[in-house]
């Protein structure tokens, strides 16, 4: 098969893949190493990609955080670790985060015990009637899977329970 047709090929499938969601470099990668495109298309591809900005991991980064920010609130730590999965790398990742949360017009973003409380008033309705230390328990484990420190999820948590009574 000719080289252009093969390219074409690929770059069809990068972009249904960008379809849905912007994508990292890393996971535009994966996937054409998923369908078996040669390591010189792949380069050719994500060349072609970032030459047209649909590939670019700072922007990616900073969309991703305001997305689950918004959607699925989690602790920044939480946040830097996923966008390691996604293959940001760690100096990128703080870089786009310090812009993010010093800027203090940006309502998407928010600091850990804002979102820990957003999640623990949402929360709290579930757990009427039972004694406070069974809430400090179920309350703690729901934010610390969330990805927020104990010291956070407490304040959190004493924070909604002193606006309850």
């Amino acid at each position: 098969m000719d080289e252009q047709i093969i390219f074409e090929k690929y770059l069809l499938s990068a972009y249904r893949f960008l379809n849905f969601r912007l994508r990292s470099e890393k996971e535009m990668r994966d996937n054409l190493k998923k369908k078996k495109a040669p390591e010189e298309m792949i380069e050719k591809v994500i060349d072609k990609l970032k030459a047209q900005r649909f590939i670019n991991d700072e922007t990616f980064a900073r969309m991703w955080i305001e997305s689950r920010t918004r959607s699925k609130p989690r602790s920044r730590f939480l946040l830097k670790m996923e966008l390691q999965q996604k293959g940001i790398a760690r100096e990128l990742v703080d870089k786009v985060m310090e812009d993010l949360y010093k800027d203090e017009t940006n309502e998407s973003v928010k600091t850990d015990l804002e979102l820990a409380k957003g999640l623990a008033k949402q929360r709290i309705k579930k757990y009427q009637g039972m004694e406070r230390n069974e809430i400090y328990q179920k309350l703690g484990g729901f934010l610390g899977r969330r990805g927020f420190s104990w010291e956070v999820s407490k304040k959190a948590i004493d924070s909604v329970l002193s606006n309850k009574n």
